[in-house]
């Protein structure tokens, strides 16, 4: 049976495009930085709704984190930040609420994080900068 899922896991691997792969590689490092940090991985890629993805949620004391990755080879055309546009942190706040829907004890406070990941899994050591609080709920949604 290990073997069967070993295989699975083989074949979806091969399939990634060097993008995805590059992608993967920042999440495992945004994670490893975290959990240095002393914060708890409750979730990693997890779904939520039809369209809607949460890189990490993790939880740092009482707090409830959802964080968004953001893996790029330079800066060259800016910072990874830049990609967290209105649009997505759209998708990411509705990701959350639906979330935050779902769980039976509600947490004291949550936030939206941005880990950029500047580097290659190839290459050298990672720049790492962890934003936090990065932006706050828009004001168009409700909170159970």
């Amino acid at each position: 049976m290990w073997k069967r899922i070993v295989s699975l896991v083989t074949r979806r691997r091969a399939r990634m495009t060097p993008r995805q792969r590059s992608g993967l590689w920042g999440e495992r490092e945004a994670e490893s930085i975290l959990q240095a940090k002393g914060y708890k991985i409750l979730g990693r890629r997890t779904r939520v709704g039809p369209r809607d993805e949460i890189d990490l949620i993790a939880r740092s004391g009482n707090m409830l984190v959802f964080i968004e990755v953001k893996t790029r080879l330079n800066e060259e055309f800016g910072r990874p930040l830049a990609a967290v546009d209105r649009q997505k942190r759209f998708r990411m706040s509705r990701a959350a609420v639906r979330y935050l829907k779902k769980l039976k004890k509600q947490p004291a406070s949550f936030r939206f994080d941005v880990v950029e990941i500047i580097g290659h899994p190839d290459g050298r050591q990672p720049v790492v900068r962890h934003i936090e609080n990065a932006f706050p709920l828009p004001k168009n949604f409700r909170v159970p």
